[in-house]
């Protein structure tokens, strides 16, 4: 039976929460399901499917399958994990929605995550940044769904039954093991995250919704692109007279390097749909688009400023390396703002000895640092 409201939770919260998620559909118009990456462990279990920040037909899935909420929840963290870690150095920093502080552990704040997502303007502003956002995540989902099944945290699911009982004897090698199913994975993903979306060309069609539809399988399909082949030997005295192997994915770091490339190398479309995207310089347009390429709409805003408006929280204060060339050196984080330096002291204990019987002495070691942000 689906868990109901927790009793803590205002009824009328519930109601306005509920009316939310039909106004403001998620999947692949929206990213409200991101929630879960941040939210604190057992806030979502607690909820239940029906109070949480999902579309309808996102809330019918996890009713049907309720063992998937874990793994929802861990796509959605090691996508805005990996975000922040690419963009860590960099003028846009992956930062979350200021509004997202109270998210994190309070089950009454769910009405707040379904008005407001967790990257705030970024979600909706269909540019680079939007378009990473959307693959990364989506690319997580597979990841941590088709990691469930192989670690058999899920009935329905296993290892890749397509790949036993086969190789090449002659060769010396054969499938064995648990190759990771990344096709189921990957169905999921489409099923959570995409669903069924018509009428996205043609004359009345969303250039913002096929972008982010489109973004989403590039994710998925760099999860794909990465999987890997080990193989472990088997003979007398480790002759690998014959090897048994098996298909893995790549460590979720990889993945998003992938995709980091893809961003620096994503392609501006027209926001007006025809019969498919297309490039937005008409020069262009003979030159094809891939399945594994990043698409954006809107060019990105000027990260230096502060703007509370597009919710851009500018580079001002943030730590720079004086030393760089690269995004993260002061000329470019601090926009030719210029920087400040000032000098830290570090204390920490150093040349521990053991002394019977029984304690540790150590010494108190002094460091200074320069520390620079920007102006």
């Amino acid at each position: 039976m689906e868990k109901g409201a927790p009793s803590g939770l205002p009824r009328l919260c519930v109601l306005w929460a509920a009316l939310l998620v039909e106004l403001c559909p998620c999947g692949a118009h929206g990213g409200n399901w991101m929630w879960l990456g941040i939210a604190s462990f057992g806030v979502p279990e607690k909820l239940g499917c029906t109070n949480l920040p999902l579309n309808g037909r996102q809330k019918d899935l996890c009713k049907k399958k309720p063992y998937l909420l874990p793994s929802i929840r861990e796509g959605a963290r090691l996508g805005i994990q990996e975000c922040q870690s690419q963009f860590r150095h960099e003028r846009w920093n992956c930062v979350l929605s200021p509004d997202t502080s109270s998210l994190v552990s309070s089950p009454s704040s769910i009405s707040m995550a379904l008005s407001s997502s967790v990257f705030g303007y970024e979600l909706s502003s269909g540019t680079k940044e939007t378009a990473f956002i959307y693959a990364v995540t989506a690319a997580g989902l597979v990841h941590s769904v088709t990691h469930s099944c192989s670690a058999g945290n899920m009935t329905e699911c296993s290892c890749d039954t397509n790949l036993q009982n086969g190789g090449s004897p002659s060769e010396g090698w054969q499938w064995g093991g648990c190759s990771d199913d990344i096709q189921y994975g990957m169905r999921l993903s489409r099923k959570f995250l995409d669903g069924p979306v018509r009428n996205i060309t043609g004359k009345d069609g969303n250039g913002l919704i096929a972008m982010n539809l489109h973004n989403n399988e590039a994710g998925r399909l760099a999860v794909a692109k990465l999987m890997t082949v080990d193989c472990r030997c088997h003979g007398v005295s480790g002759s690998c007279a014959l090897k048994t192997c098996w298909k893995t994915m790549s460590s979720f770091d990889k993945i998003g390097s992938l995709l980091k490339d893809k961003y620096e190398n994503s392609i501006h479309v027209s926001e007006r749909l025809k019969k498919r995207l297309r490039r937005k310089e008409k020069s262009q347009r003979k030159m094809p688009i891939h399945k594994e390429d990043l698409l954006y709409i809107h060019r990105s805003p000027n990260y230096c400023v502060e703007d509370h408006k597009l919710g851009v929280s500018g580079t001002q204060g943030r730590e720079c390396n004086r030393t760089s060339e690269g995004p993260d050196g002061c000329n470019l984080l601090c926009c030719g703002r210029g920087y400040n330096t000032h000098v830290v002291r570090h204390v920490e204990r150093c040349d521990c000895k053991f002394v019977w019987c029984c304690y540790v002495r150590c010494r108190k070691c002094e460091s200074m640092t320069d520390v620079h942000t920007c102006k």
